[in-house]
């Protein structure tokens, strides 16, 4: 049985930094498997096969053209030929700086088949040139924004936080679903980028996942009802216990977590202390301004490179440095929250 192909797809502009993204995963996340790498340079020479090739990776250099306008043909079969002569584990592909993402895109989905699938296409975007760029070379430029499922911003090393934010803030005008990695990569390790580039990792996934841990592992249900938030105690140990306030008349109602829960979350490249967190934290207890917050949980850019994890529910603030992720998060779950004051107190866009 043959194991399905991965391609992956990485756009930027010009020395936005392809080369050293796809360098770093190569290394770290991609150890073990059998890789072919597809470049099309924007003119004669291609220039960074010499090292792809040390690593063991297979070099198809197309230099005759662009991929996403004369090659759209040929690349479509030399694809299916890659897949044929070198049944690769992944392929990926390192388009021209200046090719459309669309375009690009277009093409792979042609050259896809039973056996090898269309796995990420991410833009690698310049976070110090973003604006300019946007402006001077839109066409091309916005088209690897507005297509891209993962946006991984380079050089935000040292970047100040409101130069960070306005940049990722004109990103979301032209993107609002990608995942965006704002963290330097240095801090991160390759897997950590693959996750954001497939969308394992997300700010939805993570919603999601914190709404399932408040639902009863028994029948399902969300006890946020309870007086005192009894649900953060609830314990199962039998299964003939009596959920006196889902049953009505004799008969059970079942609930989705969307139908009992309100969620909050977002991205930020906000900076916060240890101290600012907890603080912030504990203010969550206020019903009359918050809602009923009976969780929140996430990620935050710290001092020093490091990263504040924090985990909150009622009557327990537990915050501390960990590891980084690939940008901020903020995920907050509760009945009848009020997400503008939320959003006021973290000090982000509602």
């Amino acid at each position: 049985m043959l194991c399905l192909i991965k391609i992956d797809v990485f756009s930027g502009f010009l020395g936005a930094g392809k080369t050293t993204l796809i360098r770093k995963l190569i290394q770290e996340a991609y150890v073990g498997e059998k890789l072919v790498l597809i470049e099309n340079e924007f003119g004669e020479i291609g220039i960074d096969g010499g090292f792809m090739k040390d690593a063991g990776v297979e070099v198809t250099e197309m230099n005759s053209g662009c991929i996403c306008c004369s090659l759209v043909g040929d690349f479509t079969d030399a694809l299916s030929k890659v897949f044929e002569q070198f049944a690769p584990d992944r392929v990926l592909i390192e388009p021209s700086g200046v090719g459309k993402l669309s375009d690009v895109i277009k093409a792979v989905k042609q050259a896809e088949n039973a056996h090898a699938k269309l796995n990420s296409f991410t833009a690698v975007v310049d976070a110090t040139k973003c604006k300019v760029y946007m402006k001077n070379f839109g066409e091309f430029y916005n088209d690897q924004i507005t297509h891209a499922g993962c946006i991984i911003l380079s050089r935000t090393d040292g970047m100040d936080e409101k130069t960070l934010a306005a940049c990722v803030s004109l990103l979301r005008e032209k993107n609002p679903t990608a995942t965006i990695v704002t963290t330097p990569w240095g801090q991160l390790t390759g897997g950590q980028l693959v996750a954001a580039m497939e969308k394992s990792c997300s700010l939805e996934t993570e919603l999601a996942h914190l709404a399932a841990a408040e639902a009863c592992p028994v029948c399902g249900h969300a006890h946020h009802d309870h007086a005192h938030h009894e649900h953060d105690h609830c314990d199962h140990t039998h299964h003939d216990h009596d959920h006196h306030d889902h049953h009505d008349h004799g008969h059970t109602h079942h609930h989705h977590a969307d139908e009992v829960f309100d969620s909050w979350g977002t991205e930020t490249v906000a900076v916060y202390t240890v101290e600012e967190m907890r603080e912030l934290l504990q203010q969550l207890a206020d019903v009359a301004r918050f809602g009923d917050v009976l969780r929140a949980k996430g990620m935050v850019a710290g001092e020093c490179g490091r990263f504040v994890h924090f985990d909150y529910v009622p009557g327990s603030v537990d915050v501390r440095e960990g590891g980084a992720d690939v940008t901020g998060r903020l995920c907050v779950i509760g009945a009848h929250i009020d997400k503008e004051a939320l959003a006021a107190l973290f000090r982000v866009e509602g």
